[in-house]
């Protein structure tokens, strides 16, 4: 039976621990993308909490591929130099960072912003952002796959210990990887095998870059809960197909934000049963695999974590809204208080993610703001 404290080596990346912190948007970077010494003192707090690994939120590879304001940006050499001075941070700390990169496709809401058009595989209309995209050139296409091998370079030059490219939750390459929202008629729409070939592509020039020794991780939806988009057979020949191209790690979610309930980031998780809920999909592609699986999707107890390890469903675990309220929740677990984490699943931190402050527990501060009240007027 693996334990959550049991170390594991990822293509040369030892970690101490089978814990993740899964990237999450923390509205947190400056205006033009850079690293915020708060954000660095963010992921620092996670390191000092004694995460195996932590992904930082997604970063944008193209300005016309950034997704939300306050979102990291690698899409340029000046970003080099703050991130550098995160990874140092981290490190002093003892621990381990990667960083995800991702183009958001149709998913921006910063386009318009730029003036800029709005890329997707296919001319499909988004209803819930209200965009229809340019369907992308095979130029653009190949303009794009190099921004993730350029975006991955940089990520190595500023010293994090991995690369996770983001294929999950609708963003481009999900775009792609879905039938839904990829109606090409060429080499990249059809068939699996041509909806998953810009992917495999981004991952080759990516790859190329960073060499063999570099570990390079993905984000795949193992079903995007959604009628007519990726169904979990072809999750299953993604899966495979970059275990053979040679891929250090798959961490696997689900859900776009189409999905609704069966998003990546359900509500109100009570109990363990309602822990991980896409491992019943993850087992299967567990067993078609040899790389390490990390397993996302509302884990918030120690029992859970267990069942997610002793079941085989993954090697590793990854949560992300735990970890806003709690950066020590796994150092808190092993020094022995086993209490399920304090977060509540509420999804209210999305919505601090939109304001100055950034993201950070809704419901901790207002408790904190009215002890500190009730104290002033006992």
């Amino acid at each position: 039976m693996t334990e959550l404290f049991e170390g594991i080596d990822i293509n040369g990346m030892g970690l101490e621990n089978r814990s993740v912190r899964s990237a999450t948007w923390m509205g947190m970077a400056e205006k033009d993308g850079r690293c915020s010494t708060r954000l660095m003192k963010r992921m620092e707090a996670l390191a000092r909490g004694e995460v195996g690994l932590i992904i930082t939120g997604f970063s944008y590879v193209m300005p016309n591929g950034q997704a939300l304001g306050g979102q990291l940006g690698i899409h340029d050499d000046v970003m080099i130099p703050n991130l550098s001075r995160l990874t140092k941070r981290v490190h002093a700390a003892h621990g381990k960072i990667a960083m995800q990169i991702v183009h958001a496709g149709v998913q921006t809401v910063m386009s318009e912003k730029r003036d800029q058009p709005v890329w997707g595989p296919s001319p499909v209309h988004n209803k819930l952002f209200g965009k229809t995209p340019k369907a992308m050139t095979q130029r653009e296409i190949k303009e794009t796959v190099q921004a993730f091998a350029r975006a991955a370079e940089r990520v190595k030059r500023a010293g994090f210990d991995a690369v996770q490219l983001h294929g999950a939750h609708g963003f481009l390459v999900s775009q792609f990887l879905s039938p839904l929202t990829n109606k090409r008629t060429d080499k990249y729409g059809g068939p699996v095998e041509n909806r998953a070939r810009f992917l495999f592509q981004v991952y080759r020039a990516v790859r190329k870059r960073v060499g063999k020794d570099f570990p390079v991780l993905i984000k795949l939806n193992t079903k995007d809960f959604v009628r007519g988009g990726l169904h979990e057979r072809d999750a299953l020949f993604v899966a495979k197909r970059l275990d053979d191209m040679g891929i250090d790690a798959i961490e696997l979610s689900g859900g776009t934000p189409a999905a609704g309930d069966l998003g990546p980031a359900r509500l109100k998780i009570r109990n363990a049963d309602e822990e991980a809920y896409f491992s019943p999909f993850a087992k299967k592609i567990r067993r078609h695999v040899s790389v390490p699986i990390i397993l996302v999707g509302g884990i918030r107890s120690l029992k859970g974590v267990h069942h997610v390890l002793k079941s085989g469903a993954a090697d590793l675990v990854s949560m992300a809204r735990p970890f806003i309220r709690e950066p020590n929740l796994i150092k808190r677990w092993k020094q022995g208080d086993g209490k399920k984490a304090a977060c509540i699943s509420c999804n209210q931190c999305f919505g601090a993610a939109r304001t100055a402050e950034g993201v950070h527990c809704v419901v901790e501060r207002r408790a904190k703001t009215k002890k500190k009240r009730k104290g002033k007027s006992a």
